[in-house]
């Protein structure tokens, strides 16, 4: 029997309506082939089982893709189920992780996320015979890929199949207008940035080394003396965390001084103290805690 997978999916009840079911997929899509595993896809069927008879389902996606075979899996277990499914796209979906969005009857993306398409690829080894059979599978596979996408979007196969030659990187409005996605998300905004070949979108890092078209991202920050770079996303998290963290030591700080006003017999003159800042070196102790992996 061969080993038990590792999940990279998560399956759970919302926590305010369990006939809700929520499904996050982030990161790459398995860390091995799905070639004759049969144990892999049975857990994933017995996990989103296991959320009982739910009449909603909403999938959040921030993927550059991964295993095909475990894509393609996922994505009819999920085109099966009866729930109505709601696929947000928190990010990125690429590859087979955009195969996997078009299991949705709705699909979401904010206006700065995108997609992405492209033939197949992979890597083999072997005589003639071995390349051109691996070249017959390959087509295989690409086929199944349009079909995915052919009945979510409507569009020509043709259309598609130059979509994917291309490899076509979608913005949520190109998304929408092909066919790829429904709505966009106004309400929601994808820090996203590149690093030597590691894209960082909303914190998760993504390998676009082997892609050829990706479009421009900005920059990953560096972070000061340590010579390690910072994503956008845990950029903007840090400085919110520490408006928050001022906001809460300002509001200790005013609290104190009414109480000890009010217990004093004599008014208190004092001028009022500033609010207390975070000092830098907090700051800088945030950022090392957020910044990125240096491989994923």
């Amino acid at each position: 029997m061969p080993p038990k997978s590792k999940k990279f999916w998560q399956f759970k009840n919302k926590q305010d309506d369990p006939n809700v079911g929520e499904l996050l997929l982030y990161g790459d899509i398995s860390s091995h082939s799905w070639w004759g595993d049969e144990i892999t896809p049975k857990q994933f069927k017995e996990d989103l089982a296991a959320l009982g008879d739910i009449s909603e389902l909403n999938i959040y996606i921030n993927s550059g893709g991964g295993d095909v075979f475990a894509g393609q899996a996922i994505h009819s277990i999920l085109k099966r189920h009866a729930a109505t499914k709601t696929v947000y796209i928190d990010g990125l979906a690429a590859s087979i992780a955009s195969v996997i969005a078009m299991a949705g009857d709705r699909i979401l993306m904010p206006r700065n996320a995108m997609m992405m398409v492209h033939k197949c690829w992979t890597w083999t080894s072997g005589n003639a015979d071995d390349m051109r059979r691996m070249a017959d599978d390959m087509d295989k596979i690409d086929e199944s890929i349009i079909a995915a996408y052919e009945d979510k979007t409507g569009m020509d196969k043709d259309e598609i199949k130059e979509l994917m030659e291309k490899e076509t990187w979608m913005t949520a409005e190109e998304a929408v207008e092909y066919g790829f996605a429904d709505e966009i998300e106004n309400g929601k905004k994808i820090a996203a940035a590149l690093q030597d070949g590691t894209l960082i979108v909303n914190g998760q890092e993504v390998d676009v080394s082997r892609f050829t078209n990706i479009p421009q991202f900005p920059a990953a920050k560096p972070v000061k003396g340590e010579g390690k770079t910072l994503s956008a996303a845990n950029e903007q998290r840090i400085s919110q965390a520490r408006d928050l963290l001022n906001d809460v030591l300002e509001q200790a700080t005013s609290e104190n001084k009414t109480k000890a006003q009010e217990e004093s017999l004599e008014p208190v003159e004092k001028s009022p103290e500033p609010p207390r800042q975070v000092p830098v070196d907090l700051y800088q102790k945030l950022n090392l805690i957020n910044r990125r992996k240096a491989n994923v």
